[in-house]
């Protein structure tokens, strides 16, 4: 029986396009034999996702559907010494500049992942790209046969898991107050640093009793120094940096949020969003990349070049009762557009198109 097996070039807990491969592969399971492979796996997820080396030999008709978001060159030419038409799924490769100045290996591993991309067009059957702003990158790249289909995510996931009871106690009884909650990576594309300004305007000259929450992995040890330092500086007692959790520790963290805040400059599609969404959460972030097709009417959108004044007045007025259940309105109308299955039978359409 044919195949479809997916590859990575990582695959780890928490990580939205891990989580993506695996909603894929269960799904495709019901039909035929399907697995993921991975170049680097991370110790919790070795009993999801078989190691790239294991990869089996052709069976007629098998597919390989490759998610690309990084330059990882065994993967690549992995890809490029099988046979097997190949589905390119892009999530995005962030541009390597953000990355120059904090780690130049991690540059240039973004600035090969583009470079790959274009090298791998011929083995390409069909590309899909995650958002449209991702399809005009692909169309850049010499990709003309790409499809738009959002990322296979339950976006309920975390809403229809228990919440920590630890962690609901916690930030109902020893927070000290509501917050405003960032979840993702803290990278330099993420901007953190215009949402640790926007908190020192807005308690310091709005008045605004606020806590700023970033939850997340800190990937590169000198800029999470720099990020540090910046509210030691500010002194800033309402900003904390919580780092990676749990799904569980993360459902609670959404449930008792203001608010969900996101100032980055550079996204593909951005998951964060629609868990927030499935939460009734107010969302304010700005006009970058393909956050606005993601976020639609969902939450309050601010200009592309929106800084810490507007993000701390945006931050005042969710404290309003009314613009806040306003906005938590709109998310909840706005996530039913992202239900699993739309974006399953879409895929499903273009992997039996290449069978």
């Amino acid at each position: 029986m044919a195949g479809i097996h997916q590859v990575l070039a990582a695959a780890a807990a928490g990580d939205a396009i891990t989580n993506s491969a695996l909603e894929i592969r269960d799904i495709l399971r019901t039909a035929g034999p399907s697995e993921v492979y991975a170049r680097h796996i991370s110790n919790e997820m070795e009993d999801n996702v078989r190691r790239l080396s294991e990869f089996p030999h052709r069976g007629a008709g098998d597919v390989i559907l490759y998610h690309a978001s990084i330059g990882e060159p065994l993967v690549h030419a992995f890809l490029l010494s099988r046979r097997e038409p190949v589905v390119l799924v892009y999530h995005n490769v962030t541009p390597a500049s953000y990355f120059e100045r904090w780690d130049s290996k991690f540059a240039e591993l973004l600035n090969l992942g583009r470079s790959e991309l274009i090298e791998l067009r011929h083995r390409v059957a069909i590309a899909v790209a995650d958002s449209a702003f991702n399809a005009v990158e692909l169309g850049a790249m010499g990709y003309d046969n790409v499809r738009i289909i959002p990322p296979v995510i339950d976006p309920y996931r975390l809403a229809s898991c228990t919440p920590a009871p630890s962690v609901m106690y916690h930030l109902e009884h020893g927070l000290g107050g509501q917050f405003a909650l960032y979840v993702g990576q803290l990278l330099p594309h993420k901007r953190p640093d215009i949402l640790v300004h926007a908190m020192h305007i807005a308690t310091t000259y709005l008045g605004l009793e606020m806590l700023l929450l970033f939850v997340g992995h800190f990937r590169l040890p000198a800029y999470r120094d720099v990020v540090v330092e910046m509210v030691r500086e500010l002194n800033l007692p309402n900003v904390h940096f919580v780092g990676t959790v749990t799904s569980e520790e993360l459902a609670a963290f959404y449930a008792r949020a203001r608010a969900v805040v996101t100032a980055s400059e550079h996204e593909g599609f951005c998951v964060p969003l629609v868990e927030a969404m499935a939460f009734g959460k107010p969302i304010i972030a700005r006009a970058c990349g393909a956050v606005p097709e993601t976020l639609g009417d969902g939450g309050l959108l601010l200009p592309h070049d929106a800084g810490p004044a507007m993000y701390a007045e945006a931050l005042a007025a969710v404290m309003d009762d009314q613009v806040h259940q306003e906005l938590a309105a709109r998310a909840t109308r706005r996530v039913s557009d992202f239900q699993a299955g739309h974006a399953q039978s879409k895929l499903l359409s273009v992997l039996l198109e290449v069978v």
